[in-house]
């Protein structure tokens, strides 16, 4: 393939991040030249910001990058189609969804000349970060300090904010309230991936139904690799008519309390004593579904450096979240056990049935953009799948 070199020229234009709380920050617009709004967080990512960016987890969000450097390199975007690559599972390929999530991205420093390296040793189209955003009507912000932005959500904890570009029109900070933020990221109706049903006995695949609720596309691609058979199903199906070995509860973003269809659908596939595995958003679905409460965590969760403790044992796991609630730890109802522990400040990352084959973890297994120390939490899933079966 042609390698294209899609330099997008950074405009000097003045631009401000307001917080809820009056607090305001200048610096200088990159992406698209508009002012939007959405509730303001932070990852301590350093890497992987294509994944970052495309992560339903952050519908709605301005994204603050605690990582001081953000290189404007080239993005895994055809800049002619604006299109991203396909995989062999037809997912797409270096992303967590076909477009970007993110409401706003606030970084302090951005490299405007794209180093087109990695674009030309892939041999695919590439684009710049600045143009990504600015195609996909996107507002940035840069030459800003994002360290006393982090401290300040750290103290105050998250809230509505807004960038306000130069020359553009105002808009107010309840605008980029998402009412139903799984609502707009999941899909509409089935889709199925993997080997079709059907063929050899031998190695006929499980059938995994998955409800997306702003599934990651590697999510899928672990079941996917692990020969595993996935139907997709939208966040309010309620799993009648379908054929399932075990369910899989994706992430996403929001509060889990707005999904009371998912909720009641969990408590119904209870019954059945199948596998169940929750992700994310997934897993506070599961707890309460349960039985347990749950609550807003001051800044949430984010990144790729979350430190895990695994109860029962001296394990502790550096993780991947995206998180801003968290289970109540004095809510855990009879039968269910603390599964992680999040070492920073000791909220519950994981919760288990101690009689049936249910599991949930609110960090990501999938650990795009990684590390992936705990990516074998699929495979035991789908041992249990298997076992169920027997």
């Amino acid at each position: 393939m042609k390698q294209t070199n899609d330099i997008h020229t950074i405009q000097r234009r003045a631009a401000k991040l307001i917080l809820e709380d009056g607090s305001e920050f200048s610096g200088w617009s990159f992406g698209k030249a508009r002012s939007q709004a959405g509730e303001a967080v932070f990852t301590s990512a350093m890497t992987g910001f294509p994944l970052t960016l495309t992560d339903p987890g952050y519908r709605g969000q301005i994204l603050v990058s605690a990582y001081p450097i953000i290189t404007d390199c080239p993005v895994p975007v055809n800049p002619k189609t604006g299109e991203t690559a396909l995989d062999q599972f037809g997912l797409p390929d270096e992303l967590e969804s076909s477009s970007l999530q993110i409401a706003g991205f606030v970084v302090s420093e951005i490299c405007e000349d794209p180093q087109a390296g990695a674009g030309q040793m892939s041999g695919k189209d590439m684009q710049t970060l600045s143009s990504w955003l600015d195609k996909s009507g996107i507002p940035g912000i840069y030459g800003i300090d994002t360290r006393a932005i982090v401290l300040r959500l750290r103290n105050q904890g998250v809230m509505r904010a807004k960038i306000l570009v130069d020359g553009s029109r105002d808009v107010t900070l309840d605008s980029g309230i998402v009412s139903n933020p799984v609502e707009e990221v999941s899909v509409k109706e089935a889709v199925n991936y993997g080997p079709a049903a059907g063929g050899s006995k031998k190695a006929e695949p499980l059938k995994i139904a998955l409800i997306d609720c702003g599934v990651k596309a590697g999510a899928i691609r672990c079941l996917l690799n692990r020969n595993a058979r996935v139907i997709r199903l939208p966040w309010n199906h309620d799993l009648k008519d379908i054929d399932f070995d075990g369910l899989v509860l994706s992430g996403g973003p929001g509060d889990p309390k707005a999904c009371g269809r998912t909720i009641a659908t969990v408590r119904r596939a209870f019954d059945l004593k199948k596998p169940i595995f929750g992700i994310g958003l997934g897993a506070a679905i599961m707890a309460m579904a349960a039985g347990a409460d749950i609550y807003k965590l001051p800044y949430g969760h984010r990144g790729c450096s979350q430190p895990c403790h695994e109860q029962g044992t001296e394990r502790c796991y550096v993780t991947t979240q995206n998180h801003g609630y968290a289970i109540r730890a004095e809510s855990m109802p009879k039968g269910w056990d603390t599964w992680f522990i999040n070492a920073n400040d000791n909220s519950i990352e994981g919760i288990k049935s101690n009689r049936y084959p249910f599991s949930a973890v609110m960090f990501q297994p999938e650990a795009c953009p990684g590390p992936k120390d705990t990516e074998f939490l699929f495979d035991r899933f789908l041992t249990q799948v298997k076992d169920a079966k027997k």
